[in-house]
């Protein structure tokens, strides 16, 4: 049940909409154009559906409450914790305190394939876990606040010392322990696995690629060519990188797509499957049902039962 917290006028999104040619409720957005950047805002809105993005996304939270649907779970962060997250798995602030503020940081996907340190945090993020810091330190509040300001600032030079600080406090996060709220389990470690540069900044394209085209009628082969990659070597690259296969990751993002329009719109359910590249309603119960543990009707009912609590 969402925490009764106070829920502000709602807030509309800071990015831009990919499926924009469709309507609004279409989740996917862009942020910076995919690159390292800030939310203009600090204050926290209760947003009006959930949404997704390219990046991973870091939220610290300054002051008050605030309770996230994420990927189907209810989670709540006080001031002082910090969580990290893939902005491809739907995600939505459902209510906050009055008065809760935040400094949000928007990461390249390839800032974390290509940090070989980081191989289980970055699985654990590209899987859909909620992740906390278990260690804050003094200067963070700070830290977080400086960064968003430089990444403002259009100044180059503090940009880039900015994106080697992030990853070195990513870099920490990992060494110091985390835990996936969705589960509480507390996980830490580290496991060695090198990453070339290049071959980080292609599974982000193909990423970028199904997350903008996954709609469509796509293959593994078209997402192999959109990072000029033979489909054999494109698929054991991205699989190695993101745990998942090519068609998971297609699949994965319709069904997410999907999951948000049942909470957002009260469209049909077979104008769902079909506007999120199903080719057959068959094909989307069995994957919904698979993925979600409910049909799609049942998953949108339940969602409606908690809000009205």
């Amino acid at each position: 049940m969402i925490k009764p917290l106070h829920q502000p006028a709602h807030h509309a999104s800071e990015g831009v909409r990919i499926h924009g040619d469709f309507d609004q409720s279409y989740p996917v957005e862009v942020f910076g154009d995919h690159s390292f950047c800030a939310g203009k805002s600090m204050k926290v809105f209760a947003m009006t559906r959930p949404h997704m993005h390219s990046q991973v996304e870091l939220n610290f939270l300054l002051a008050g409450e605030m309770t996230y649907w994420f990927d189907g779970r209810e989670v709540t962060l006080s001031a002082g914790r910090l969580a990290v997250f893939w902005g491809m798995i739907p995600h939505q602030v459902m209510a906050c305190a009055e008065d809760t503020r935040f400094v949000v940081l928007y990461v390249p996907m390839s800032a974390f394939i290509e940090l070989p340190a980081l191989s289980r945090l970055r699985e654990a993020i590209f899987r859909g876990a909620l992740i906390e810091a278990l260690e804050i330190k003094s200067y963070d509040a700070d830290m977080f606040q400086r960064w968003r300001e430089d990444l403002h600032s259009g100044d180059t030079e503090l940009q880039s010392i900015v994106r080697d600080e992030l990853t070195a406090r990513v870099r920490r996060l990992d060494r110091e322990g985390w835990r996936d709220l969705r589960e509480t389990v507390l996980v830490s470690g580290k496991q060695s696995a090198a990453q070339d540069h290049d071959r980080a900044l292609r599974v982000e394209r193909m990423a970028r690629f199904i997350s903008e085209k996954a709609l469509d009628d796509i293959s593994a082969d078209d997402v192999a060519r959109s990072a000029n990659l033979h489909p054999n070597y494109a698929m054991s690259l991205f699989k190695r990188a993101m745990g998942l296969t090519i068609k998971q990751s297609i699949t994965r993002h319709r069904l997410d797509t999907a999951q948000s329009m049942l909470i957002a719109t009260e469209l049909p359910v077979a104008s769902i499957a079909y506007d999120c590249g199903f080719g057959s309603l068959s094909s989307f119960y069995a994957a919904f049902e698979q993925r979600f543990r409910k049909s799609p009707a049942a998953f949108r009912n339940a969602f409606v039962d908690r809000v009205r609590v």
